[in-house]
């Protein structure tokens, strides 16, 4: 089933060019899983109830023609598959003519609340979403290619999470970590790049009191910003 919802680009998500932002198309792809999923049963408001809750593994988007101000964006959002721990969702964004801006991909897994640990996805589950076996990138979402010895050399800055970062998990929001990722970008990088394509993968959660290290790293065309937390990876973000 493709769960479909129609977006406007507003002034909170744009930059100083007028075209609208990595973040704020992140929103609308974040917005539309979580509507697609409350439209099942599965949504925020159930989280109490059935202590359940659908936690991001990682995010993969493409932007094709950046949006601005004022445009009016069709989305549209389905899941692609479930396997026993992990679900597959898929987007695409376009404009009033049918015209793809971006699309994205993103992998799931389902937690239970109170434990704080995945459970399996059941067939009765996976029949609520009825998967499209339709994908928008050609290779499949997978883990980053990287190691933690590649940023040994780079220099090493501090983030200090703001509340504003906590969501209702009481851990910091899946988008914020983009946030973080342009604070620790150099300053010529930061003013001139638009990052069409972002990568971003969550290896453990991060929470209001952590202290939070993060290193940037330019390789292949590709800027890489690792975070930490005691020594441990919690994120790695790749902007191109």
């Amino acid at each position: 089933m493709v769960y479909k919802e129609r977006y406007r680009i507003g002034i909170e998500d744009v930059a100083h060019n007028s075209q609208a932002t990595n973040k704020a198309l992140l929103s609308i792809m974040e917005d539309i899983a979580c509507a697609h999923s409350a439209n099942v049963g599965y949504g925020v408001l159930e989280v109490e109830t059935k202590h359940r809750a659908w936690v991001l593994l990682d995010w993969k988007i493409k932007v094709i023609k950046r949006p601005v101000y004022g445009c009016i964006i069709d989305a549209s959002t389905w899941s692609r598959k479930i396997d026993r721990l992990c679900a597959y969702r898929d987007f695409e964004l376009k404009d009033e003519d049918g015209e793809i801006l971006a699309i994205g991909s993103s992998r799931w897994i389902l937690t239970d609340t109170e434990r704080r640990r995945p459970v399996r996805l059941t067939e009765d589950i996976a029949a609520l979403y009825e998967s499209e076996d339709r994908a928008v990138f050609e290779d499949e979402i997978s883990e980053p290619e990287y190691s933690k010895e590649m940023f040994e050399n780079a220099e090493e800055m501090i983030y200090n999470i703001q509340r504003r970062d906590i969501d209702i998990n009481m851990h910091m929001h899946n988008i914020n970590y983009l946030d973080a990722a342009y604070e620790m970008l150099p300053e010529d990088v930061y003013n001139n790049e638009n990052f069409n394509q972002v990568r971003i993968w969550y290896k453990r959660e991060i929470r209001p009191q952590d202290e939070v290290k993060c290193r940037y790293l330019y390789e292949d065309n590709i800027h890489y910003i690792i975070m930490t937390v005691e020594g441990k990876i919690h994120s790695v973000i790749a902007l191109s």
